[in-house]
């Protein structure tokens, strides 16, 4: 009975297959192939994303409408790739030369997947790993994370969702301060979950550099190795950072690998860290997105 019982007991505690996926970025065709490699290894297995489905690839509509399908299997967090389309959508901001978001602004089913995106999250905790697309201040534990991306996810799903993209644009203010209120208060987070790659150990954003963990600005270091990060004992996966790289560490994991840029795309489970990667062709060069 004890044989019985202990099998049972791991049966039903036994995490289901998750697996977090790196930036897509339009790379439809890649995506389309990592997830048949995911099914191989796990059927069925849940699928999340780290943000930025969209743009720059070549195929940012028929990514939206992969993930889209897979309905409840399938979620993502929110990146600034993904907001940005609902600003240029919505007559905000104008496209930038370097985005490929024409093909979902002139499809028939267009405010459906604006919609469907406008609905997700800017937060995800799932088997003990909080997802997010970019950073968290080192001032946040997760629970203030969580709170703050919901209430910010209130707003996005609500009757002043457009205010808050108009708003959401701009560096300042760089810090965080509990006091904030309105439109800074929403840019703040949003730059923090969906900008956010270096800060200061007094928590001050830096969003000029884009480069890895070796060139550093001064005084500023990636916002995950700030000391006395209040994260730190919570394991965070994110995107964002493809100069950065694949990075595997107890309380973190990042996961884009610059798909886009001719990197690769990839796939970490959340019960065991196990990687499936695929190499990526180049869709776009650095240079010309400046």
């Amino acid at each position: 009975m004890n044989l019985v019982h202990n099998l049972v007991h791991n049966l039903v505690h036994r995490q289901a297959p998750c697996y977090v996926i790196g930036d897509i970025q339009g790379c439809c065709d890649q995506l389309e192939q990592l997830l048949a490699l995911i099914e191989q290894q796990a059927a069925g297995a849940k699928i999340l994303f780290a943000g930025d489905l969209v743009n720059r690839g070549p195929k940012s509509l028929e990514t939206l409408r992969l993930v889209k399908a897979m309905g409840s299997r399938a979620d993502t967090v929110l990146g600034n790739h993904d907001l940005h389309l609902l600003a240029v959508a919505n007559g905000i901001r104008p496209a930038h030369h370097s985005d490929t978001l024409e093909a979902i602004l002139q499809a028939p089913d267009r405010e459906e997947l604006l919609e469907w995106l406008r609905q997700r999250p800017l937060a995800i905790l799932e088997q003990g790993h909080l997802l997010v697309h970019a950073g968290l201040f080192p001032q946040w534990s997760i629970a203030n994370a969580l709170s703050l991306a919901q209430e910010l996810e209130q707003i996005l799903h609500g009757p002043d969702w457009i205010t808050l993209l108009t708003e959401m644009y701009g560096n300042t203010p760089d810090r965080w301060n509990d006091s904030l209120q309105g439109s800074d208060r929403w840019r703040c987070i949003i730059n923090a979950l969906t900008r956010m790659r270096y800060c200061s150990e007094d928590g001050q954003m830096d969003f000029a550099s884009k480069d890895g963990m070796a060139d550093a600005p001064p005084g500023f270091m990636p916002w995950f190795d700030v000391p006395g990060r209040k994260s730190a004992h919570h394991a965070v996966a994110f995107g964002h950072w493809s100069t950065l790289g694949l990075v595997l560490r107890p309380d973190l994991i990042s996961l884009d690998t610059g798909c886009v840029w001719g990197g690769k795309l990839t796939a970490v489970s959340l019960s065991d860290r196990s990687i499936i990667q695929l190499d990526c062709p180049q869709q776009q060069s650095p240079k010309k997105t400046k």
